[in-house]
C-alpha cells in the first residue's frame, strides 16, 4: 500500500506538466472538425505482436470505461441527492462519459474486437457502485480509490507497452497522449476520493483489497475475451 501511495504521489508531482502537454489530446476524438485527420481516421500497419498489444490495450480500456460509467451510475442512484458528494460523483462520471466516447472511437478506428463481457461489466459496475454507496459516502469514495489505483497503474503499464509501437504513424503518439490524459484524470479521481475520507470507510483495507483484486481479474479476462 505504501509503495502504491508513493508511486502515485510521484505521479501527482509530475502531473501539472503532463496535463499541459496532453490536456487537448482527447479533443481530436470529440471535435468533428478533426474527423478526417490521419491520427484519428487511420490505423498503422504493424506486426502481429504489435497488433496484439494494441488490441488488448484498447479492448481492456473500452471495457474499463464501460464499467466505470456504470459504477458511477450506481453511486449516483443512491447518493445523487446528497449535496456534499452527489456533485463530486457527477463530475467524475461526466469525465468517464467522455473517456468512453473516446475509447469507442479508438476501438472503431483501430478495428479492435470489443470484449464479449461488456454486459457483465455494466451489471458488475452498477452493483459495485450501488452497494458501496449503500454502505455510506466513505465506502463509495473507497470504491473510487481502489478502482483508480488499479487503473492508474494499468495505464502506466500500457504506456510502457506502447513504446514498442511505431511513432511514425500519427495515431500512435496521439494514443499515448490520450492514455496519459486519461491516466491523469483517474489519478485526480483517486485524489478526490482520498480527500473525501475514503480511508474512513468501514473495513477499508478489506474493501480496497477485494475491489482492487476484482479489477485486476477483470483486466485479464477482458484481454482474452
Amino acid at each position: 500500500m505504501l509503495v502504491g501511495a508513493y508511486r502515485f504521489q510521484a505521479a501527482k508531482t509530475l502531473r501539472p506538466l503532463t496535463r499541459t502537454i496532453t490536456s487537448r489530446a482527447s479533443t481530436f476524438y470529440t471535435d468533428p472538425s478533426k474527423d478526417q485527420e490521419p491520427g484519428v481516421s487511420t490505423s498503422p500497419d504493424i506486426s502481429l505482436e504489435q497488433r496484439e498489444i494494441l488490441d488488448n490495450a484498447l479492448r481492456v480500456d473500452q471495457a474499463g470505461e464501460i464499467a466505470a460509467n456504470w459504477i458511477y451510475r450506481g453511486q449516483i442512484t443512491i447518493l445523487g441527492s446528497d449535496s456534499r458528494v452527489g456533485p463530486l460523483i457527477q463530475e467524475m462520471w461526466d469525465q468517464e462519459k467522455r473517456h468512453l466516447e473516446v475509447m469507442d472511437k479508438l476501438q472503431l478506428q483501430h478495428q479492435v474486437r470489443p470484449t464479449i463481457l461488456s454486459d457483465v461489466a455494466k451489471a458488475a459496475g452498477f452493483a459495485l457502485g450501488a452497494a458501496t454507496a449503500l454502505m455510506g459516502k466513505e465506502a463509495a469514495m473507497a470504491c473510487t480509490e481502489a478502482v483508480e489505483t488499479v487503473i492508474g497503474e494499468h495505464y502506466d503499464d500500457q504506456l510502457k507497452d506502447f513504446e514498442s509501437l511505431p511513432s511514425s504513424h500519427p495515431s500512435i503518439p496521439l494514443l499515448r497522449d490520450v492514455v496519459r490524459e486519461f491516466r491523469d484524470d483517474e489519478l485526480e479521481h483517486l485524489d478526490t476520493a482520498v480527500e473525501h475520507h475514503a480511508q474512513r470507510a468501514p473495513a477499508h483495507a478489506l474493501l480496497s483489497t477485494v475491489i482492487g483484486g476484482g479489477c485486476k481479474v477483470a483486466i485479464e479476462l477482458c484481454k482474452r475475451f
